[in-house]
């Protein structure tokens, strides 16, 4: 009992010289924490008699429950003081900061991928740092073709592979395709692959690095019908069933038949003027979305597929553009979306 005495006197003194908040929260953690004067005392009780043990474990009680009530008070007491010094309520709670959030090409991937989940599309992913044999011969593309000029893609200067040529910054999510064939081995392929893009262009719907997204179908019997149909089907989940699309032939290397599918403008809603003037992005009232056809057999080829027994169609989109082109948003320069201005950012 002697010790609870002196507790009880250590205490009293302790108290009386506490003078700021953060002191009273000191002397609590000092007698009733977790390594604190009480639980020490309590810690004794298992080497005494029975008794004894009752005793003081009953007067360990009691001054705990006085040492809790005086703390109390003092809080209260040194809170009221800060008050009145200081005209301000310490009750009221802290400021708040502002929270970081995704970014708005981040959440065009997201919605994307699970458009794409739903028709049993599996997302993959593929080098950004790709050989020159992936990104162009596999693909149809002679040694000649003006994509493979220095002025339209970013050559890394590295030793050349004997078989795969230069390395290269991935121009296009394409070389995903061939890749995605020879890791499956045999049909029915349904591929999505979604990464960044380097090509040296800088205008208001172009940036050095930008994201694409690669679609890839391979099975038998698929036709132009079924590239439409998936088509048609991600333009109204994304941008909402009143925007248009059309098909216009075209010619890409790694397709027969090609097409370019464009999708009505969302800043001039298809009209191609705003206030009497061009508009600045579409110029015309439709924006390209998708490069897309049908697999070309020699790319089949490449993938180790028998284009006699298997057809497939492929496409490839920037992630940029599809958002300036969504409805609402109004964006007319893509830059923006790359430029950090918080004031921007923190809209999405």
């Amino acid at each position: 009992m002697d010790d609870v005495s002196k507790l009880s006197a250590k205490f009293e003194t302790d108290i009386k010289s506490v003078r700021t908040y953060k002191e009273a929260e000191a002397l609590a953690m000092t007698y009733l924490g977790r390594n604190g004067h009480i639980n020490s005392l309590l810690k004794t009780m298992k080497d005494l008699p029975t008794e004894k043990r009752k005793a003081l474990g009953s007067s360990v009680n009691e001054i705990k429950k006085s040492i809790v009530e005086h703390i109390e008070k003092k809080r209260k007491e040194l809170m009221k003081k800060m008050e009145e010094e200081t005209d301000i309520d310490v009750t009221l709670p802290g400021k708040a900061y502002p929270a970081g959030s995704l970014h708005m090409v981040t959440l065009a991937i997201e919605e994307i991928s699970r458009i794409f989940e739903k028709l049993g599309f599996v997302r993959m992913s593929y080098p950004e740092v790709e050989w020159e044999y992936y990104s162009f011969e596999a693909l149809n593309m002679p040694k000649n073709h003006p994509a493979r000029d220095d002025f339209e893609s970013f050559f890394i200067d590295t030793p050349s592979h004997d078989d795969f040529g230069k390395m290269v910054l991935s121009p296009h999510t394409s070389s995903g395709q061939v890749r995605e064939m020879l890791r499956v081995g045999a049909p029915p392929i349904r591929m999505i692959n979604i990464a960044k893009c380097y090509r040296p262009n800088w205008d208001v719907t172009h940036t050095p690095m930008f994201h694409q997204f690669e679609g890839l179908c391979v099975d038998k019997g698929i036709t132009i019908a079924n590239l439409k149909g998936t088509i048609d089907y991600f333009v109204k989940e994304f941008f909402g069933r009143q925007r248009s699309i059309r098909l216009r032939p075209f010619h890409f290397q790694f397709t027969e038949p090609s097409f370019e599918i464009d999708v009505s403008c969302g800043i001039c809603l298809g009209k191609g003027t705003i206030r009497n003037e061009k508009c600045k992005v579409c110029k015309s009232g439709w924006l390209e979305l998708a490069g897309a056809g049908m697999v070309h057999p020699n790319v089949l080829k490449a993938g180790g597929i028998d284009p006699d027994e298997f057809s497939g169609w492929a496409f490839g989109f920037g992630i940029e553009r599809p958002m300036m082109m969504k409805e609402g948003l109004k964006l007319n320069d893509m830059r923006i979306m790359y430029s950090g201005d918080i004031r921007f950012l923190e809209q999405f």
